[in-house]
């Protein structure tokens, strides 16, 4: 009857599993609420009211914390409750301060201790396929990663075997722990190439050592990746001035890209690569860009990017989240009020980053400047390139480039 909602982890192993400080909570409780598979842990005689979760969850944890202020109610979930369980949706609706929350071991903790596995271990990267699209997955995977991945479902390691094998890793070994902590878990090992021969248990953890098959070319998430990595149409920003526009952005957690005129998604998929805290929007006009994004954002692990159709600066009033950062790489020399909106958008501190080719574009950034300010800076690539039986450096097209931080 404090107001406080109590959410207690609780494992394969039931209540038997519970810290004794957990039970007690648990036995005064007036009101027990959770996932019908965690309420039937409870004894059949126990005629203590249950509720179980509905389809509007919001409105069930409302009324658990409106019932707080009366009865003493506690929540059963999943292992770790704040490791993509219920009790952040919790915290989100009724406040830190109404929730408090008893964790027991979760299936990273429990699959870690199976596999020998430091948590710890800079090289192993825990993955929820359930909480997160599943096409995120491919931005962790690397030569020499190890990974813990909750499942979504029972299908799930066949999927992940699939997405290794068409990434070239078919040759990672994985393990399916099924319901792990309880009497009924059970372990199968295989690797990517071969499969799996079955349908697992729903509550399963996939364990993953990354190998890279021969000849397989790893992608790192530093800025600057092939440009064959993209599915694009010849008008592409290359790698090495991606490169350094992704590091004039300079992304950081939490913020928001606006990608103006973003072509087949470079820079909005390099933002979020570099930067998997971070969010962006590719804003494009051209129906056959636009299919390109969606495959370069799944093919390269950032199924997230969120994809506006339309032409700025018209094109915003569909967003919500305002920028930190912007970049405009193409549009410039069709309307000059692509600089002025896009300046006027940003946060206070925010970033604004124009690439110009053309003179006629290059001539508006060089007006922005006079009066916007900011720096200007001409980036000259040049590869070495055969002339007869001698090298000589060719140089591609310089692109000017504008950067500004609003104050």
């Amino acid at each position: 009857m404090s107001g406080v909602v109590t959410v207690i982890g609780i494992g394969e192993d039931g209540l038997a599993g519970l810290s004794q400080a957990a039970r007690d909570i648990l036995d005064t409780a007036t009101v027990i609420a959770g996932a019908k598979r965690h309420l039937s842990m409870l004894p059949e005689d126990d005629t203590r009211e249950r509720r179980p979760w509905s389809k509007d969850l919001v409105g069930d944890i409302s009324k658990l914390g409106a019932a707080a202020t009366s009865e003493t109610v506690c929540v059963l979930a999943s292992g770790e409750p704040l490791c993509h369980g219920i009790a952040i949706r919790m915290i989100d609706v009724l406040g830190a301060d109404a929730v408090r929350v008893m964790p027991h071991p979760g299936a990273f903790s429990l699959a870690a201790a199976r596999m020998g596995w430091a948590l710890s271990d800079p090289l192993l990267r825990t993955v929820s396929v359930h909480a997160q699209p599943f096409g995120a997955l491919r931005r962790s995977i690397q030569p020499g990663i190890k990974l813990m991945i909750l499942s979504r479902n029972g299908s799930s390691p066949a999927d992940i075997a699939e997405a290794l094998k068409d990434m070239g890793y078919g040759r990672s070994p994985m393990t399916v722990l099924e319901r792990i902590g309880g009497d009924k878990e059970t372990r199968t090992d295989s690797i990517a190439d071969d499969g799996f021969e079955r349908e697992f248990d729903n509550l399963n953890t996939v364990a993953i050592t990354c190998v890279a098959d021969d000849g397989v070319t790893a992608l790192s998430r530093a800025p600057g990746l092939p440009d064959d990595a993209f599915d694009h149409d010849g008008t592409i920003t290359k790698r090495d001035v991606r490169a350094v526009t992704l590091a004039a952005l300079a992304p950081k957690p939490g913020e928001v890209l606006w990608d103006v005129g973003a072509g087949n998604g470079t820079i909005a998929i390099e933002w979020l690569r570099a930067e998997p805290a971070a969010r962006a929007v590719a804003i494009e006009r051209d129906p056959e860009r636009l299919k390109r994004i969606r495959i370069n954002a799944e093919n390269l692990g950032v199924p997230e990017l969120e994809i506006v159709e339309g032409v700025f600066p018209d094109a915003p009033s569909e967003i919500t989240n305002a920028p930190d950062a912007i970049f405009i790489g193409g549009g410039i020399s069709e309307d000059t009020d692509v600089i002025a909106t896009a300046f006027d958008a940003l946060k206070p501190g925010g970033r604004l980053v124009a690439n110009a080719v053309s003179i006629e574009a290059q001539g508006h950034l060089m007006t922005a400047l006079r009066v916007l300010g900011g720096e200007l800076v001409r980036i000259g690539i040049a590869q070495a390139a055969p002339v007869g039986r001698l090298t000589a450096m060719k140089p591609a097209i310089d692109v000017l480039q504008w950067r500004v931080t609003r104050s």
